[in-house]
C-alpha cells in the first residue's frame, strides 16, 4: 500500500518554445499539482498512490502508462467514459511562461466522495490534496473533505496546498473551501506573501503561519520561491534557504517539487527540517529543466546535496 495518497487531476501537456501562436510543434507530456508531488515523492523512493478519474479518450492510456512508470499506485484511478484536461504552456524568451487550459467537464472534474475509498485512505501515512482539486467542481471539493475526515478518523497525516488558482474560481469560494478543511489539516504549504494575502488576509509569513496553527494546523510551511520557506511547527520558526540553481528554465511545478520532496521526508521519518531541506533541494533541481514532470530529479542526484539523505 503507498505511503503519501494524493487526489486530484492530472492533464495532458503540450509545451512549445516561444509564444503558441506561432509554435509548429509541441511536445507532449503530463502535470497536475497532486501528480507532480507524488512523482516528485516516488523518485526519492516514497511509494505514492493517486486517486483520480481517467477519460476514456485517446489519451488515457497513455497517462496511465506514464504514471505506472514513475511507481505510482493506480489502484484507485480508474479508466472511465470522458475525456481528459489539457494544458498548453509556452516558455518565452523572457522567461516568463503562458498557459491555456482545456479542462472543463474533464473526468477527473467528476470525482465524488464516493471516489474516496476509507481502507485506501486508512492505510496511507500522509493523504494530500489541495484547492485545486477543490475547484473543479463541487464534487471534488465534497471528495477532497471527505478524504480528509477519513484519514483524520483513522489518524493518518492530512496535508493541503492551498494553491489559489482565481481562474477556476473567485476569492470568495477559495476562502470556503480552505476554511471547510483547515480543522482537519495536519500540514498546510501555501505560498507567502502573495497567496497568503489573498486567501487571508496575511502577508506576513510568520503571521500567517500562526494564522494556521490557531485553526489546527500542527505543521505550517510558507513557500516562499526565490526567498525559501519558512517552517514552523507552532513551537518555533526557521527559515529554510532555496537550493539556488545556476541556470533557471523552467518553474513550473516547482512549489510541487518542494511540497512532494517534504512529504517524502516526513514520510521516511526524518523531522521536519530535514524534511523542507529535501524539498529545497528538489524544487531547486526541478527549474533546471522543461516540464512539470519530466525534469523532477531522482533520489541520487538529491543526496550529491544531502548526502545524509538514506
Amino acid at each position: 500500500m503507498p505511503d503519501l495518497v494524493s487526489i486530484g487531476e492530472c492533464m495532458v501537456e503540450f509545451s512549445c518554445e516561444g509564444p503558441m501562436a506561432r509554435a509548429r510543434s509541441f511536445q507532449r507530456s503530463f502535470g497536475g499539482d497532486t501528480l507532480n508531488l507524488l512523482v516528485a515523492a516516488a523518485r526519492l523512493g516514497c511509494p505514492g498512490g493517486f486517486i483520480t478519474r481517467v477519460g476514456s479518450d485517446p489519451f488515457g492510456a497513455g497517462l496511465l502508462e506514464g504514471w505506472r512508470a514513475e511507481g505510482i499506485d493506480l489502484t484507485h484511478a480508474p479508466l472511465v467514459p470522458g475525456f481528459n484536461g489539457i494544458y498548453f504552456i509556452s516558455l518565452l524568451e523572457s522567461g516568463e511562461r503562458e498557459f491555456t487550459y482545456y479542462r472543463a467537464g474533464s473526468a477527473a472534474s467528476h470525482l465524488g466522495p464516493d471516489d474516496i475509498d476509507p481502507d485506501y485512505i486508512a492505510a496511507a501515512k500522509i493523504v494530500h490534496s489541495s484547492g485545486i482539486t477543490q475547484a473543479l467542481a463541487p464534487s471534488c471539493r465534497a471528495a477532497v473533505k471527505r478524504a480528509f475526515e477519513v484519514a483524520k478518523q483513522a489518524n493518518v497525516t492530512v496535508s493541503f496546498d492551498p494553491n489559489l488558482r482565481l481562474k477556476l474560481w473567485d476569492i470568495e469560494q477559495a476562502r470556503a473551501a480552505l476554511a471547510e478543511v483547515l480543522p482537519l489539516v495536519d500540514v498546510i504549504l501555501p505560498s507567502a506573501p502573495e497567496e497568503t494575502r489573498e486567501l487571508i488576509g496575511i502577508e506576513n509569513p510568520e503571521q500567517a503561519a500562526a494564522y494556521f496553527h490557531e485553526r489546527g494546523a500542527k505543521i505550517a510551511i510558507m513557500k516562499m520561491g526565490r526567498r525559501g520557506a519558512l517552517v514552523s511547527d507552532g513551537d518555533s520558526v526557521h527559515p529554510i534557504p532555496a537550493h539556488r540553481s545556476p541556470f533557471v528554465v523552467d518553474t513550473t511545478g516547482a512549489g510541487d517539487a518542494f511540497a512532494g520532496g517534504f512529504l517524502a521526508g516526513l514520510s521516511m521519518g526524518y523531522d521536519i527540517m530535514s524534511a523542507a531541506s529535501i524539498g529545497a533541494v528538489v524544487s531547486g533541481l526541478k527549474v533546471r529543466g522543461r516540464g512539470a514532470v519530466s525534469s523532477l530529479p531522482q533520489r541520487a542526484q538529491v543526496r550529491k546535496y544531502l548526502p545524509w539523505l538514506g
